[in-house]
């Protein structure tokens, strides 16, 4: 199943990465509601998501277990200052980083799959929800930046 997991990612991917590459600059720094983030400021969440599940995929995997704190996503997108950053640099973080959590998930033993996984208040998942919900989380969010569908939906067999 891990083997698999990382296929599926690594296919999620290059998709994301294929239609986040036609965004222009000037898409990419437009809100993507009023008031709201703009477009590089959601790439900018999901390297911040990733750098904080990198962290949990890893943990989980080596040690059996993981308990850690939830994501202040306001601000830590605020504090990396993503706005002020032209589309490449965001976007080049975020195709290594997935790059690299891609060849992680590949790697994870089958049973470490079913991890028990605290994050903040959260109930406990195993480790193949936490990845499998930040593949559609993922999903989700290139669908708002590209102005697509989320055609690209992984949809989890538990």
């Amino acid at each position: 199943m891990a083997q698999e997991l990382g296929r599926i990612f690594q296919q999620r991917l290059a998709s994301a990465e294929a239609r986040l590459a036609a965004v222009g600059e000037k898409r990419a720094a437009e809100a993507m509601r009023p008031g709201g983030w703009l477009y590089k400021e959601v790439l900018g969440h999901l390297l911040d998501s990733a750098a904080n599940n990198h962290q949990r995929f890893v943990r989980a995997a080596l040690d059996g277990h993981y308990e850690g704190p939830s994501y202040e996503q306001e601000s830590w997108v605020r504090l990396h200052g993503y706005s002020e950053l032209p589309w490449g640099a965001p976007l080049d973080s975020w195709r290594d980083r997935n790059a690299a959590l891609a060849r992680l998930v590949e790697r994870i033993d089958e049973e470490r799959l079913q991890a028990p996984c605290k994050i903040g208040d959260d109930p406990v998942v195993r480790l193949q929800v936490v990845i499998e919900d930040y593949l559609q989380h993922l999903e989700h969010h290139v669908a708002q930046i590209t102005g697509g569908p989320a055609d690209l939906v992984y949809r989890p067999q538990r």
